[in-house]
């Protein structure tokens, strides 16, 4: 039997999350969020019921449902609970995948054999990693995202919404990939890239 589950952040991503866990089978026990104009509201029927310190108050197993990677960075290291990792049942993962604690995989995912995920991170809707990636903690796959064989990923990244990586490229901690764009060669650290081929986006370009 599951412990109920915790889930900290009140916004879009979060009514999500809540939805992949009850269809994990999870119970959700309490929703918190620091924001004290969302206190008393409901989301998918779910009281909100006050600031993130109040979560070990209602559980001890805990979710964060904020999609921003470093503001769940600073969650995940203020945080009490234990961690979940929740996955959707119609979600495909290889029994070789290795998936970090407060990870959530959505409905539609695909992941191939001998990938790592770290912990904290989050594989949206209808992505697909392919065998032997390595994505590193509080990384953020979001829909529709394509990583082929062998792509590593730093701590923090974030793949915009159906982007791609080519095999084997490596992509630096806290970057950013813009939606669409294709990675085809690997990337420093802290770097936004955009386009097809993908490019840093520089004052430069962005004035083009």
């Amino acid at each position: 039997m599951r412990e109920e589950l915790v889930v900290i952040g009140a916004g879009g991503h979060a009514k999500v999350v809540i939805a992949t866990a009850l269809a994990a089978g999870w119970t959700v026990g309490g929703v918190v969020d620091d924001d004290p104009q969302v206190w008393g509201r409901t989301i998918l029927g779910y009281e909100i019921t006050g600031p993130v310190s109040r979560a070990s108050d209602l559980g001890r197993a805990g979710i964060i449902a904020v999609g921003n990677n470093h503001t769940r960075r600073v969650l995940a290291e203020r945080g009490t609970l234990g961690w979940a990792t929740v996955v959707h049942p119609d979600a495909v993962i290889h029994p070789s995948v290795c998936l970090g604690e407060g990870t959530v995989v959505f409905a539609g995912t695909v992941i191939q054999p001998d990938t790592v995920v770290g912990v904290h991170s989050i594989v949206n809707t209808g992505a697909s990693v392919d065998h032997d990636c390595l994505l590193g903690d509080f990384v953020h796959i979001a829909p529709g995202v394509r990583l082929a064989g062998g792509v590593r990923l730093g701590e923090g990244v974030l793949m915009g919404i159906g982007s791609c990586a080519l095999p084997m490229v490596n992509l630096g901690s806290w970057s950013i990939i813009g939606g669409g764009a294709v990675v085809v060669g690997n990337l420093p650290a802290n770097v936004t890239v955009v386009g097809v081929p993908a490019r840093v986006v520089t004052l430069e370009n962005c004035r083009e």
